[in-house]
């Protein structure tokens, strides 16, 4: 029973909740005549082959093949586990949870546990910091102009210079030293044992969208090489499918509806405390397309700022086309040089940072003085140059009225005749999908009797043609494994009285993936009219028949050819007279 909790309550929730309901809070659903469709959350896709069922109250995305019901669709796009969805579904439902039931769950979770274990690390490292101990570090953190009360908001805290400080204190609370490796806390030494990966350094919580902490940064306070180091990726921990600040954040990007991007921690601390609100971090100096679509829930609009140096230019570049394959609109603007986020709002103050935002350029513009930096736009060779790197950029536009504008400007700043540049254009061949963290896995073909597939459909609508279907069939009469499979739940579900709907069967499939996506794709075969109904279960029913009849002669017609050959005669009389058997009753029938 997933997560142990009682099937029925899992049931009482999903009858609860609307998964258009659910689904449409985190992407933009249209109505398809009696469903919903939208682009795929879980892969890049250019035309809309994510479907959602208000009357099944499943999705499935025909791209991809991920399906489920709204337990699945929290579990996949809020990447939480089982008893996590539940739980957010039941509060929503204003069902309350067995508690001894929740506890026991929780226990056996590496994924609970290693939250557990990164809030005592983010506590003790935060007590590190108001500790005697912890003056220098709070003295440097003031003299960069952040506040106390920005210190308790962001959780900041302090790695003493010990190398077994975090080990002694997590190992008096019997947490074992594997946990701590799995949560990127400590390193292994050379000679056998463990030392305490972050030391001696300035320590910023990084947070998930529900504020738990995930990971952690941390800096020197001096200029010691390197400045910054990072937890390594763990269970709970993906770089590039967070950003430091969101949980904070993300209201007041909804509200302005654009987010401002930056790189670093303090980056992003600086003009927050100061006031600018809708502001993330990337956690590196390159975006991934995970990132864009996690800020694509809450805005369509980004204004980047990065370093202005060549490594945060170059970034920005790499980030302006995940940006554009993702359909977000997107902005650059430019410090002066030797100036970051930080940096510059220290000096200069948020009102001048707001008057830098507003004056960001398009992409378009930022891409083509970059490069027009680097190369002599004058030279034909310099043009070329610039063309190899800019068309590329022009041709991810999926907006054909976009794309032809940036053409035309295109053309006029290489002073180059428009027809040459669409030309070049359309050389470049069609877009590939973004091959970043969230490619799409090849999807299994499915390759199922029409049949079969139907026959799934219509027992999942109508609980009668399943006793109709169990008197006529047996589930090995079903010739692809999975449909198999499904009609010995299906039938065995309705043995003991319970109700037959794909919502709630998909709670029985957990961890089956090939069936649960055999399930949804049935599911939205196209509708059957009522008055045809029964007629077609019995044609469905009677082709199948038929079906296991043919190959079981096309089977011992094989086994009667191997007899002959083998020169077995008591065999093949036995073959023959079985054969002749099937032969006769099926031409009775057939009168």
């Amino acid at each position: 029973m997933p997560g142990r909790i009682p099937e029925n309550i899992l049931e009482d929730i999903l009858s609860r909740v609307d998964i258009v309901e659910i689904i449409s809070g985190s992407i933009p659903l249209r109505r398809a005549g009696r469903n919903f469709k939208a682009l795929c959350p879980f892969h890049h896709e250019k035309t809309a082959s994510f479907m959602v069922s208000p009357d099944r109250q499943i999705y499935h995305c025909f791209g991809c093949g991920k399906s489920g019901n709204a337990f699945g669709f929290l579990m996949e796009y809020e990447r939480l586990e089982f008893l996590e969805a539940v739980e957010a579904l039941a509060k929503k439902a204003g069902i309350m949870l067995p508690e001894a039931e929740k506890q026991d769950a929780k226990t056996v979770s590496l994924v609970t546990q290693l939250y557990k274990i990164n809030e005592l690390t983010a506590f003790f490292y935060a007590q590190n910091l108001i500790s005697a101990q912890g003056a220098p570090a709070r003295n440097y953190l003031l003299g960069r102009g952040i506040k106390e009360e920005t210190i308790k908001l962001f959780k900041l805290g302090l790695a003493q210079d010990k190398w077994d400080a975090l080990i002694s204190h997590l190992r008096a609370k019997n947490i074992s030293l594997s946990l701590l490796e799995k949560a990127g806390l400590i390193l292994n030494k050379e000679g056998g044992g463990y030392y305490d990966r972050f030391r001696n350094r300035i320590i910023f919580p990084i947070f998930d969208i529900k504020s738990r902490e995930l990971a952690f940064g941390a800096r020197v306070m001096d200029n010691a090489l390197p400045k910054y180091i990072n937890s390594p990726e763990t269970p709970i921990y993906i770089k590039g499918r967070n950003l430091y600040g969101l949980h904070l954040a993300r209201e007041a990007i909804k509200e302005a509806d654009y987010a401002v991007v930056v790189e670093g921690y303090l980056d992003f601390i600086m003009p927050y405390q100061e006031g600018i609100n809708n502001i993330v971090a990337s956690l590196g100096t390159a975006l991934t397309a995970e990132q864009a679509r996690l800020l694509k829930r809450y805005t369509q609009n980004i204004v980047m700022i990065y370093d202005s140096d060549k490594a945060g230019e170059l970034a920005t570049l790499r980030s302006l086309d995940i940006f554009i394959e993702e359909g977000i609109n997107v902005k650059v603007a430019s410090l002066p040089q030797g100036f970051d986020p930080d940096s510059f709002v220290r000096k200069n103050g948020a009102a001048a940072f707001k008057v830098k935002i507003k004056e960001a350029q398009n992409l378009f513009d930022y891409k083509l003085n970059i490069l027009k930096a680097r190369h002599n736009i004058k030279e034909p060779e310099g043009k070329a140059r610039i063309a190899s790197d800019m068309l590329p950029t022009i041709k991810k536009f999926k907006n054909l009225i976009l794309r032809a504008e940036y053409t035309r400007k295109f053309a006029e700043a290489l002073n180059v005749a428009e027809h040459y540049v669409a030309e070049e254009l359309q050389k470049i061949k069609e877009d590939r999908p973004y091959t970043g963290l969230n490619e799409p896995p090849s999807k299994k073909a499915l390759n199922i009797n029409p049949t079969e597939k139907l026959l799934i459909k219509l027992m999942l609508e109508e609980a009668e043609f399943i006793n109709r279907i169990k008197d006529n069939l047996e589930p090995a009469d079903f010739q692809d494994e999975r449909i198999s499979r499904i009609v010995s739940i299906i039938f065995d579900l309705m043995k003991d009285g319970q109700e037959i709907v794909p919502h709630k069967l998909i709670n029985h499939l957990k961890g089956q993936d090939d069936i649960l996506q055999v399930v949804c794709e049935s599911t939205f075969l196209p509708e059957v009219s009522g008055q045809d109904r029964e007629k077609i279960v019995d044609d469905c029913i009677q082709r199948l028949k038929n079906e296991r009849l043919r190959l079981k002669r096309q089977h011992l017609h094989e086994e009667i050819k191997t007899a002959q050959l083998l020169g077995d005669e008591e065999k093949l009389g036995r073959l023959m007279q079985e054969f002749h058997l099937l032969v006769t009753a099926k031409a009775q029938k057939d009168k």
